[in-house]
């Protein structure tokens, strides 16, 4: 009797609900697996059934237990393979679904994370300054762009908006963005306090003229911008001020990368247009129409031959420096004439009056020649120069002072360069009168990445190819156009990298002048030393006869000293009023 009991008892055991079957090692048919996990199902089924906080998700894995037929066992249950088009499209989540409310998996799959990889390499920049758009991941909103942008904050999102009309006290009025930036710091705080704008205490003078202009266009006004184009590596770019040296600054107007595409905007282009005031989360004012390209229709420009591809020529139209009241403007004339397409180098001592030269030699072009237009670059001087050199030239002064690191001095280069090149490439007649293209070797040796060859000085071998690139685009173009460069150069300085930089750069230019610092030192300007200064070339400058008579003035100057010759002459050329009238009183009869 107790033998059945116990019996009986290991039956029930067997029979308890919940008990999962062993599985058998081998001989397991397909119906057993099915059983199996028919059972597991139900099992969790029951389990489920009194709790009523379950998800519903659960519920619906749970298929009904299907019945066996003893013929034919069931094939193994499997996942049904999806077609291609049966996968239904992925769709974003509402603007207004909280993070992590998406509707889709907690976690990502696979196929997810290789479209994050994929955004992330292909849409670095979407969503930038603002715009709200998807900075890496398409379908949480938790990573969605906007605010400050992606990677770089200066990228502002592509918009082709229309200008939009605001009625207000200055409806109809057209600012011009150039005039704004060009009054002084008191003006535009007078104004700002004329319209109502609060907190200008204390700010920068470029952060009070974007407040300004954000202000006025919101009583009405529109903006009327302009430029020189800086394309960046990421292919959109801004426009830059000559007001501020090309230095970039919080009024600089973003234009986009499509605009670039469209018009085949390059860097140096004086693009001019409508412009825009920046939205929530921009930072940047926005070109929205480009009305004009260094003057011209923007239409224009395919037909536009590049800098690299016109033919150069040596200088034929030469450059009148000679003015009435100026001596050292006569000498220079006579003793080195220049020609549109010079490329000249004045060699200099320190202390010698190499600045106060070339500001005698700007004020000359724009005087007897109002359409050369003329850019005067100061790389690494003093502040009170530029300040002087600016207010007493009417051309445009760019520089980069000393207190500022080599890479600004590699910039503001490179945007002039640029500039002239363009305006080259549409005919015009360009100077640059450089001060000192010593420092400009210096700060591109500063900046280039060392290639291992090392020059005596410390100068890299690859430092000077840029600055090379620079002195050699002076050239006159056949068919119209010129780029003329006259650049100083340092020697004297007890420094064996200036030394090294001047032997590199003396035989490039067709023009050299030498100043010399023992007249300097006595005083007598300018220290033009007459025996090692001249002109290559100079017969296709000068007429045969007035060619002749110079040729028999230097032989007269070559038996002297340099300062029994220069004072010779300017005591010959002060009798006279022009130099035409002191060459034809010479005697050319030997």
């Amino acid at each position: 009797m107790a033998k059945k009991v116990a019996s009986t008892t290991t039956t029930a055991k067997k029979k308890t609900p919940g008990r999962k079957p062993a599985a058998k090692k081998t001989g397991d048919n397909d119906g057993e697996m099915s059983s199996s996990a028919e059972s597991r199902a139900a099992d969790n089924g029951a389990d489920n059934r009194g709790n009523q906080a379950a998800p519903a998700a659960v519920a619906t894995v749970v298929a009904p237990p299907q019945q066996q037929t003893s013929q034919q066992a069931p094939a193994p249950a499997q996942e049904p393979r999806r077609s291609f088009t049966s996968n239904p499209p992925r769709q974003l989540p509402p603007f207004n679904t909280p993070s992590g409310a998406s509707g889709g998996p907690a976690t990502d799959t696979r196929d997810d994370r290789r479209d994050d990889r994929r955004d992330d390499r292909g849409g670095r920049y979407d969503g930038g300054g603002g715009g709200g758009g998807y900075g890496r991941h398409r379908h949480h909103q938790k990573f969605r762009g906007g605010g400050g942008g992606g990677r770089f904050n200066s990228h502002q999102e592509e918009r082709y908006d229309e200008p939009e009309v605001i009625d207000g006290p200055l409806s109809g009025t057209t600012i011009i963005l150039s005039h704004e930036q060009a009054k002084p710091v008191q003006q535009l705080i007078k104004d700002a306090q004329e319209i109502g704008l609060e907190d200008v205490a204390g700010i920068k003078r470029q952060e009070l003229i974007f407040r300004l202009l954000k202000k006025k266009v919101k009583l009405g006004a529109k903006i009327y911008g302009q430029g020189v184009m800086e394309v960046l590596p990421d292919n959109f770019g801004f426009l830059r001020t000559p007001a501020y040296s090309y230095t970039p600054s919080p009024d600089d107007i973003y234009v986009s990368p499509s605009q670039i595409r469209r018009f085949g905007i390059r860097s140096g282009h004086t693009v001019a247009g409508e412009i825009r005031p920046p939205k929530d989360g921009e930072r940047y004012f926005a070109l929205l129409k480009v009305d004009k390209v260094n003057g011209e229709d923007p239409a224009t420009l395919p037909s536009i031959v590049s800098f690299d591809e016109l033919t150069p020529l040596y200088p034929e139209k030469r450059i009148r420096l000679e003015l009435m009241d100026d001596m050292d403007m006569r000498i220079v004339d006579l003793i080195t004439p220049i020609g549109k397409g010079q490329r000249g180098l004045v060699v200099a001592p320190p202390r010698t009056g190499k600045t106060v030269l070339l500001q005698k030699i700007a004020n000359a072009v724009t005087t007897n020649h109002p359409e050369v237009k003329l850019i005067v670059l100061l790389i690494d001087e003093r502040p009170e120069e530029v300040t002087d050199m600016a207010r007493s030239v009417k051309g445009e002064v760019i520089s980069s002072t000393f207190d500022e690191p080599a890479s600004r001095h590699v910039q503001v280069a490179e945007m002039v360069l640029e500039k002239a090149r363009r305006m080259v490439e549409f005919g015009n007649d360009v100077l640059i009168l450089l001060d000192s293209i010593t420092r400009l070797g210096r700060a591109y040796n500063t900046e280039v990445p060392h290639s291992g060859k090392i020059l005596s000085g410390g100068v890299d071998a690859a430092a000077l190819q840029k600055p090379k690139r620079f002195f050699g685009a002076a050239r006159n173009i056949e068919g119209g156009g010129s780029l003329t460069i006259l650049a100083t150069a340092l020697v004297d300085t007890g420094s064996k990298m200036d030394e090294v930089i001047f032997e590199e750069f003396k035989g490039t230019g067709n023009m050299e002048l030498h100043l010399d610092r023992r007249l300097a030192d006595r005083r007598v300007y300018p220290a033009l030393d007459v025996t090692r200064s001249g002109t290559r070339k100079e017969e296709l400058l000068l007429d045969p006869e007035e060619l002749k008579r110079v040729w028999l003035l230097r032989r007269v100057l070559n038996d002297m000293n340099p300062l029994d010759a220069l004072e010779m002459l300017k005591e010959k050329v002060k009798k006279t009023k022009t130099n035409g009238e002191f060459l034809m009183t010479m005697n050319t009869r030997s």
